[in-house]
């Protein structure tokens, strides 16, 4: 999959216009950060306005834009529209190195395997991975939990080709979830916790001993070139963030559902499968990342081979 999109046309698509971009940046530098609904720690610094406190001194503003999931994200930040990528899965970078893009990894949040999960409803028939051979299986396209279905029926002896994809949005997945156009969801918290609560949905299989689901952190290189100041403000702040979660789980969800549209619980749980442990990324941390490149050009979805170590890495204390 090539991410050299026609930039108007993927612009249009994400909601947005080049006119719009451009008007939404206050005068004066800004660092445009996009994120997505499961980017938890930047959506409570953008709550609580601690970005705007701890980047002042730099003479910076954060401008934020949301995306529905992690592709279109690093579409954009590919394109120069952004600066900095909230948290996305640990696929989402092989589709975009695929692409040539020039990306630089900031952080990491250590692994959490049953933050995502493939899910079935209450009243399917279906027990096993191995049943959803011929099943249509609905999913977000490069999300963690594509990787996590390529495992997943790979243990259970089918490939890609034995299932019918269905590349659907987190919203969109729910909906076809719920109205039984699909067999089976596979998706990742907090739509994985709101899903189980509200509908009883059942869990065919989650990431334990399949696909570790570490998140990652970028910038545009040209951005992490200009501003490491920046990045180690935001590195920072981050870090903080997930102590502050994981330390007050109740506080964290209830600043969150007024932002989220869920039950404060219904975080609470989801946030329970995050590590929300951020920290710098290391080549030795990247070893799943080749697994996910070479089991993605297996399966024909990227072009190329994706050399996962061939990235550039920022140190935070540097």
């Amino acid at each position: 999959m090539s991410l050299h999109f026609d930039r108007r046309a993927l612009l249009a698509a994400l909601g947005l216009s080049v006119a719009g971009l451009a008007n939404a940046q206050p005068a004066g530098a800004t660092v445009r950060i996009g994120y997505q609904k499961s980017s938890t720690l930047t959506a409570l610094l953008k709550v609580q306005g601690t970005l705007e406190k701890q980047l002042a001194p730099l003479g910076v503003q954060p401008v934020w834009h949301e995306f529905t999931s992690g592709l279109p994200l690093l579409e954009a930040l590919n394109l120069d529209n952004l600066d900095f990528s909230a948290d996305v899965a640990d696929t989402v970078p092989v589709f975009a190195q695929a692409a040539g893009a020039r990306v630089t990894f900031v952080a990491q949040e250590a692994p959490s395997p049953t933050a995502q999960a493939i899910l079935v409803r209450a009243d399917s028939p279906l027990k096993t991975v191995a049943e959803l051979k011929g099943k249509k299986v609905g999913f977000a396209k490069a999300a963690g939990a594509h990787y996590l279905l390529i495992a997943a029926l790979e243990k259970a002896g089918l490939s890609f080709k034995d299932i019918e994809p269905a590349y659907l949005t987190p919203a969109d997945g729910r909906a076809a979830f719920e109205r039984g156009a699909i067999d089976a969801w596979v998706v990742w918290d907090p739509f994985l916790a709101a899903a189980r609560q509200q509908s009883g949905a059942r869990v065919l299989a989650d990431g334990t001993g399949l696909a570790s689901y570490q998140r990652y952190y970028l910038a545009s290189t040209r951005f992490a070139q200009a501003r490491p100041d920046v990045l180690r403000t935001l590195y920072a702040e981050l870090e903080k963030a997930g102590r502050w979660t994981k330390a007050y789980p109740k506080e964290a969800a209830a600043l969150l559902a007024p932002v989220w549209g869920l039950d404060a619980a219904v975080i609470e749980q989801a946030n329970s499968r995050r590590s929300y442990s951020v920290r710098p990324v290391v080549p030795e941390g990247l070893a799943e990342q080749q697994r996910i490149a070479d089991a993605f050009f297996a399966e024909k979805l990227i072009p190329r081979r994706v050399d996962a170590l061939a990235v550039p890495l920022f140190k935070p204390g540097a």
